[in-house]
């Protein structure tokens, strides 16, 4: 059985976010150590990918970054950073993954490597809801949570996927970029009450750049907010020396959950 649920135990929940590697595997481990220590109930780590497509320039250029380190990034390298955070953090990790990587890799290996070295949940970033029968069996079997995403849709559709959704609900607020048709709902707080109407797993909403204002906004209807952008961009700016950088704006967003 996962961890996850003990990130959301009587408290609104901060996720940290960084891409594994970026600027190196070692740099992550430290970085992790530091969303923990300023309070970041879970985090997700980005395994790298060579078409992120899902993603925004931020992270799309920490995946580049990653790749053309020095000695690489795999997957197995992933893994074995992981094994080691794993020996000292006492937060749920989860891993943000594209599906090309879990077929390569294998889904037994992976989901089977997922539970030794202490991932608790994926996030498969272009999988459809769909097509995730072939792996959810799979990682039930090894106790790792799929985490459902839930973007801007119908209301049938946000019913349909939080029903079945497990460890927490990956919301996507809206694009103020994107035009939206008339059926779909985007308002947040009303996406949160339909999904609580047939489900208790927390909502976890995501916005392109989380900032103690956003995340006080949406302290209301979710159960938790992403660090993502905010945190990619410092470890860009900074490399090797982001530890108190990324200290300071994870502890600033967690303060502003209080």
């Amino acid at each position: 059985m996962s961890k996850i649920k003990n990130a959301f135990n009587d408290k609104k929940a901060v996720l940290g976010f960084l891409t594994a590697g970026d600027p190196s595997l070692s740099k992550t481990e430290e970085y992790i150590a530091e969303m923990e220590k300023a309070g970041a109930a879970l985090i997700e780590i980005g395994i790298p990918f060579s078409d992120p497509i899902a993603e925004g320039q931020m992270i799309q250029e920490a995946n580049v970054r990653a790749l053309s380190a020095k000695g690489g990034c795999t997957t197995d390298m992933v893994f074995d950073m992981v094994a080691n955070v794993s020996k000292t953090s006492s937060v749920p990790l989860v891993f943000v993954v594209y599906l090309n990587t879990l077929f390569k890799y294998g889904y037994e290996k992976f989901c089977k490597r997922c539970s030794e070295c202490g991932i608790d949940g994926i996030i498969v970033q272009d999988m459809p809801y769909e097509e995730k029968g072939e792996l959810k069996p799979i990682a039930d079997k090894y106790g790792v949570d799929i985490i459902s995403i839930i973007v801007p849709s119908i209301e049938e559709r946000i019913r349909k996927i939080a029903k079945e959704a497990t460890g927490y609900i990956y919301l996507l607020a809206p694009d103020s970029k994107l035009k939206y048709s008339d059926d779909v709902i985007t308002d947040v707080d009303k996406i949160a009450e339909i999904i609580r109407e047939v489900t208790d797993t927390p909502i976890v909403v995501a916005v392109s750049n989380m900032t103690s204002y956003s995340s006080a906004r949406y302290r209301t209807a979710a159960d938790g907010i992403i660090v993502g952008n905010g945190t990619v961009q410092i470890i860009g700016e900074h490399g090797e020396n982001a530890h108190q950088y990324v200290y300071d704006h994870v502890k600033l967003i967690v303060d502003a959950m209080r």
